[in-house]
Order: structure tokens, then sequence, then C-alpha cells
């Protein structure tokens, strides 16, 4: 797997005119933690704390002229400000795509550009080479969850437990997430289990959620 560049990004994904992806790179790193806790505050607790610490994209993130690495940030940018970023974990081995974390300024959530970009996901994860990509959508407005609806990703799941957040009685409790999926093979290229080897339960869920094609 390799990642697309900034230019494959911007000619495959449909951002709203005056919207354009630009790489994360080191010197932007202080501006873009500060931003992501002013959009999103409640992310100081989870999974997606760590887009408000330096030293995780210094770690992990592939920046701008520099070695490639398995997360990768784009800054989604207006007018010469970011107003957002769209970042995504490659799984090389399983050919696969994680949807970290999209988030957008405030007052450009009424752009489009979320949708934009969960609408070209399909067309830049296959450029990447990959063949799944999935992603995990908060439960506690649906928002998320329409919008990836809407690009053609299927709900396969509900993940209990998986990530944390601040509850209305303002303690720290562990959430239910849903799960979205999109296959970017033909399905003559899936292998389904074998029915004998799916307990009851197992078998029920799995047929509701995916039925053959015969059905």
């Amino acid at each position: 797997m390799r990642w697309a560049t900034v230019t494959e990004a911007n000619d495959l994904i449909p951002l709203p005119a005056g919207y354009a992806f630009e790489q994360l790179s080191r010197s932007q790193i202080p501006e873009l933690a500060a931003k992501v806790q002013q959009w999103h505050p409640d992310i100081v607790i989870g999974a997606g704390s760590c887009y408000i610490r330096e030293q995780f994209y210094l770690d992990k993130a592939f920046l701008a002229n520099e070695a490639e690495r398995d997360v990768f940030v784009l800054l989604i940018k207006f007018a010469g400000e970011i107003v957002g970023m769209w970042s995504y974990e490659r799984e090389p081995d399983a050919l696969s795509i994680y949807g970290r974390l999209l988030i957008v300024a405030p007052e450009h959530r009424g752009s489009k550009v979320a949708l934009g970009c969960m609408s070209g996901t399909k067309r830049i994860c296959r450029t990447c080479g990959a063949e799944f990509v999935y992603t995990m959508a908060t439960l506690k407005v649906p928002h998320m969850q329409v919008a990836l609806e809407r690009a053609g990703y299927q709900l396969v799941g509900f993940a209990p437990g998986y990530d944390r957040e601040v509850g209305r009685d303002g303690a720290v409790k562990r959430i239910f997430e849903a799960v979205y999926g999109k296959v970017l093979v033909p399905e003559g290229d899936m292998l389904r289990p074998d029915p004998d080897n799916l307990t009851p339960r197992t078998k029920a869920l799995f047929e509701l959620m995916f039925p053959t094609s015969t059905q």
C-alpha cells in the first residue's frame, strides 16, 4: 500500500469550491492541535484525544516531505486557513484503511466538506491499494451516521465499550459506537463462511446482515 499524493486527493475527492487538501507539515502541528481542541472541546477524552497532542503527530503521522508512516493527516484549507482535517490509518497486511477522524470547523459545517470527503473515500482508498475501509460513528448524535450511509457505507455492527466520553452526569464512561465499512473488491472476491462453522446465533445475525445473493 502507498498513500495517495495530495494532488491525487484533490483530483479524486469532490470538495466544494474554494476548499483544498494539503498534507500536514511539521511546522503546522501546533496550530492544528490547538484548532482540533477548539473545534471539538469534548475530544480531550477518548480515542480522538491524541489529535490534540503534538507528540502524537511527531511519533505517528506521515508529515510532508518526511518518511511515510501509517497515519496520514490531510488538512482541509479555505482561503489559506486550516478549517478542517481528515485522518486515516492504513493496515498494510490487511490492505485496509481505518478512518480515524474527520473534523470541520463549526463555521464550515454547512459547506458539505465532510460529505465530499466520505463520498470520495472509495476512489482515494483504491488509489492507495486498499480493499476495505471502515470507521466508527458516534451514537450521541445522528449526523455522522446519516453522512456515512449517504456515502454508501454499510452498518456492520456496534462496538460496545470501544471508546470513552463524558456522560450527562459529568462522569467518564465507556460508550457504544456504530461500525461502518465499505468493501472495495467485487463480491466474487469475498469468501463467505461455511454455515456449518457458525453457531445458530452467529448464523442468524450473519444472514440478516449479509444475505446471500439468491435471497
